[in-house]
């Protein structure tokens, strides 16, 4: 029997049809130094080889999140080893919602996409959770056979992922036990640059903070702890990173889409902002990097249908 359920603890959740705050708070509860994260969790295969980390967009709905990584699971035959983990960061709307205990982490509107700090119970970063949660799945004696962690995202789950890339600290308890980590990017609005390039000509007097975090690498957040801009981007191409881009994902005026200046630097759409991002990428590094681009003929903004397809079960499984 494995123990990583000892890690959780169940709670009572309802759905929620208000728009204001999530629909739906994850049952799990996973215990971390400074609190307890709302998760959502699929069945424990009897041997957990491998452990997917996906992370929801804006609506913070990690169920359905992950609901799609298990099916794509299902669908690549992986199942049997596969542990999908749906961390939810919920916000202070969520928590007046529903009765939520007040030892659950929470943040301030959308500040976890950009590794703000929980306002509760303590100030943790959203990437200091996701370093936690990684940490917990290097444990030994929690995961005895696990070989690796894909952390992925789409949307503004993907802005995460690419961003929580860029800054993560690293894990000796992960090389000391093998555990490989990749990431996986899929159809973010944005990117966060290294300089002050980028691919689209615009009036820098009326978008000031075009090279701000997260769309650059000025005024980072604490969790950056002080690295430079040349430290960070070493790391960086040296990451397992995969941005997965649909083909169809090229609507400029999708509800969804990041429209301000910032994002509108880096391309009109998200096909092309990844492609732009990619290229840039390349062209500072060339040496290599140790990162691909895969894109998904047939598919628009869809978590699930990237996720899903073909070639999302090949990233996300490393088939």
């Amino acid at each position: 029997m494995h123990k990583w359920w000892l890690l959780l603890l169940l709670a009572c959740a309802s759905a929620q049809a208000d728009d204001t705050g999530v629909k739906e708070v994850s049952p799990g509860r996973l215990l971390l130094k400074e609190g307890e994260m709302a998760v959502g969790i699929g069945p424990a295969p009897e041997k957990i080889e491998r452990v997917l980390i996906i992370v929801h967009g804006r609506l913070r709905n990690s169920e359905t999140y992950r609901r799609s990584a298990e099916q794509a699971a299902a669908l690549a035959g992986q199942s049997a080893n596969t542990l999908v983990i749906a961390p939810q960061f919920l916000n202070e709307k969520d928590i007046a919602l529903f009765s939520v205990a007040d030892t659950v982490l929470r943040w301030q509107g959308n500040d976890w996409m950009a590794g703000g700090m929980a306002t509760a119970p303590f100030a943790l970063s959203s990437y200091g959770a996701l370093d936690q949660i990684v940490e917990r799945i290097a444990d030994r004696r929690q995961f005895p056979d696990v070989k690796q962690i894909v952390i992925a995202g789409h949307s503004g789950g993907g802005q995460v992922v690419q961003r929580y890339a860029l800054l993560a600290h690293e894990q000796p308890a992960l090389s000391a036990a093998g555990v490989k980590i990749r990431y996986v990017v899929a159809n973010p609005s944005s990117y966060a640059y290294f300089n002050e390039q980028r691919p689209v000509a615009f009036d820098h007097a009326r978008c000031s903070g075009f090279n701000r975090w997260k769309y650059g690498l000025t005024d980072m957040p604490i969790y950056a702890g002080g690295q430079t801009a040349a430290q960070i981007e070493a790391v960086y191409i040296k990451r397992d990173v995969t941005y997965l881009l649909g083909q169809d994902d090229i609507d400029p005026q999708h509800p969804a889409l990041d429209k301000g200046c910032e994002a509108e630097a880096q391309g009109a759409y998200r096909l092309v902002r990844g492609r732009n991002f990619f290229n840039y990428l390349l062209r500072r590094n060339p040496q290599g990097v140790n990162q691909r681009l895969v894109e998904v003929p047939g598919v628009g903004h869809s978590g699930k249908g990237i996720f899903t397809s073909p070639e999302g079960q090949k990233v996300l499984f490393g088939q």
